[in-house]
């Protein structure tokens, strides 16, 4: 499969789709509460910077993920701002679903796209969602059947397609034979998760080059953490080998309860400079992004992770 590939250096006019999870995936694990107008104006900022696919929020249980408890009303407060001509105009707002309780909460919110997430590992999918790999997949079927009577696209998330923090390293055909059956399920995305960043490009493709037996690189997204410093490099080999979709969290915000040690997602500045200095088109504005990060990782008191971010600011650019 690679070797007939576009590489991102002579790309010419592609383009790529990237999906911000800093408002979501990349705020769940903060320990102090990051509030509704933060969270809000984090994203009006992210559009504003032309991103147009930004995760929301998650309706999950507040116990385990209490960041996310206000995702209804945040949801709430977004709508407004998505009419004609408005700021998140055309932006898409997808939430996490993880069971038929959380979609309809989520779709009473105003929610038109939402995700499901599984683990390829079953310790993990143990510590995350309490409980085996079977039951999450049973779990997901009546949310999968009313979204699809609702005409709602369905995300599925699948973590630990690398390694798994508890039992090390995960085959790549465990990877392939749960990415096919969430596309069976109903699926209309998978996004492939190296949760704990230890990910480098050949194990990245070797893992690719057995899912994309059974599902088609259009509907796969990599989704990679920057543990070890190879999130970029791991979307690049990605790229070469047709993947066109992309997850990634401005400041390189993020990390995982569940993932001892594992940092952030890798950093929203970094594929967009990445991707756009090697001829690949990522549709947002590098200046404005880089002033997104500085803004959010100083209101929030964090060290902003992404390499472009901080030597942008330090060199005297926006933010």
């Amino acid at each position: 499969m690679s070797g007939g590939a576009d590489l991102p250096g002579r790309a010419g006019g592609a383009q790529v789709r990237l999906v911000e999870v800093g408002p979501r995936d990349g705020l769940q694990n903060e320990t102090l509460p990051v509030d509704l107008p933060t969270r809000r104006e984090l994203i009006e900022r992210l559009a504003g910077a032309g991103l147009r696919e930004i995760e929301a929020g998650a309706f999950v249980s507040p116990k385990w993920v209490p960041q996310m408890a206000d995702s209804a009303a945040l949801l709430r407060a977004l709508q407004p701002l998505r009419q004609a001509g408005g700021p998140l105009d055309g932006v898409l707002l997808p939430v996490l679903t993880p069971n038929l309780q959380g979609y309809e909460a989520a779709r009473g919110a105003g929610a038109d796209r939402v995700a499901v997430f599984a683990a390829a590992s079953e310790s993990f999918s143990r510590r995350n969602i309490n409980c085996s790999i079977a039951e999450s997949l049973r779990r997901f079927e009546p949310v999968l059947a009313a979204a699809q009577a609702a005409g709602v696209p369905v995300r599925g998330y699948l973590s630990c397609v690398i390694a798994c923090p508890y039992e090390g390293p995960v085959a790549p055909a465990a990877v392939a034979g749960l990415a096919a059956r969430l596309l069976e399920m109903g699926c209309a995305e998978i996004s492939l998760g190296d949760t704990i960043g230890v990910g480098t490009p050949g194990g990245v493709c070797a893992m690719l080059e057995a899912v994309m037996q059974g599902v088609p690189a259009a509907r796969l997204a990599g989704h990679f953490h920057d543990t070890y410093g190879m999130g970029a490099a791991n979307a690049y080999a990605a790229y070469g080998l047709g993947l066109r979709t992309f997850d990634s969290s401005v400041a390189g915000l993020g990390g995982c309860p569940y993932a001892p040690g594992a940092s952030g997602n890798v950093a929203t500045e970094d594929l967009v400079y990445l991707f756009e200095g090697s001829g690949v088109r990522t549709g947002v504005d590098l200046d404005a992004l880089v002033a997104v990060g500085a803004w959010i990782s100083g209101r929030i008191g964090r060290p902003n992770r992404s390499a472009v971010g901080r030597a942008r600011h330090k060199a005297g650019g926006p933010g």
